[in-house]
């Protein structure tokens, strides 16, 4: 599903695993985002909210293009209104736990597509392409 007021983006990726638990999220949005794109790989859960309006609003001030997470997001229509991208399996009220860090910056996969560090990843209402090297677009995402 699509979040956040930017409906297309794109940028190199940053990845980030972490299961239930959001510190290293945090921690990396809180980084100059440099127009990258934040992979979370989340395992998929559907218990917690991985990213809600604060890291999100974090992440736009920060000038990252947008977030990408393997699990959900919390306090939708306050993302809906930020200046950010954000793609994410659905949302849930429940905040993340902060008892596991997470790893950052490793070769994360999920929905088929894996996703590598330094690599550049493109994303719009239809879905998601990953490329090795950015590539030339005839429109503006």
């Amino acid at each position: 599903k699509d979040f956040g007021s930017r409906k297309a983006f794109h940028g190199k990726i940053e990845t980030v695993r972490c299961f239930e638990s959001n510190p290293m999220v945090k921690k990396t949005l809180g980084e100059p985002g440099e127009g990258r794109v934040l992979v979370v790989d989340g395992g998929g859960s559907t218990r917690v909210a991985i990213l809600g309006d604060m890291l999100a609003g974090m992440a736009s001030d920060n000038n990252w293009a947008g977030v990408i997470v393997n699990g959900c997001i919390r306090d939708s229509s306050v993302i809906n209104t930020l200046d950010i991208g954000v793609k994410a399996m659905g949302t849930h009220p429940v905040k993340s736990l902060k008892d596991f860090i997470g790893d950052r910056g490793i070769k994360v996969a999920f929905a088929g597509v894996e996703f590598i560090p330094g690599h550049w990843v493109y994303a719009d209402a239809d879905g998601v392409i990953v490329s090795e090297r950015e590539l030339t677009l005839s429109s503006k995402l």
